[in-house]
């Protein structure tokens, strides 16, 4: 089997006992990044949107030191603990991804998420 594990600094270590990515096939599969900043591991914002930005911009880090970026994300699936905010989701995601080509996205209401934040995202993305 053809896997890679994928550490990088610049995003939040894991919080658990599992890696931030793998690599495997030309895919990068990322572990979900929540919006703490990378160098004090403290939640960035209880404002939703920088809360999605920040969360993004982690998993923009982690397929950078995988050798690939967030414009080749192929699906990203995203847990938020309140589904009235899916608008803003939506006008974050616009700013940060080719309107004409998106990812296909799949958005939960859940109940909690670590460090109680308002946001998590996981995302599969080719090399």
């Amino acid at each position: 089997m053809n896997r890679k594990i994928i550490f990088t600094e610049n995003a939040p270590g894991a919080i658990g006992y599992y890696s931030q990515a793998i690599v495997s096939n030309g895919l990068v599969y990322t572990a979900g990044q929540i919006p703490l900043d990378p160098k004090t591991g403290e939640v960035i914002s209880v404002d939703f949107s920088e809360q999605v930005k920040q969360t993004l911009n982690n998993i923009e880090s982690v397929l950078k030191a995988a050798g690939t970026d967030l414009g080749k994300s192929i699906k990203l699936t995203v847990f938020i603990t309140d589904l009235s905010n899916y608008p803003e989701l939506n006008a974050v995601f616009k700013e940060q991804f080719d309107s004409v080509d998106p990812p296909a996205r799949s958005v939960v209401e859940v109940s909690v998420l670590p460090k109680d934040v308002m946001i998590e995202i996981d995302c599969i993305a080719t090399l």
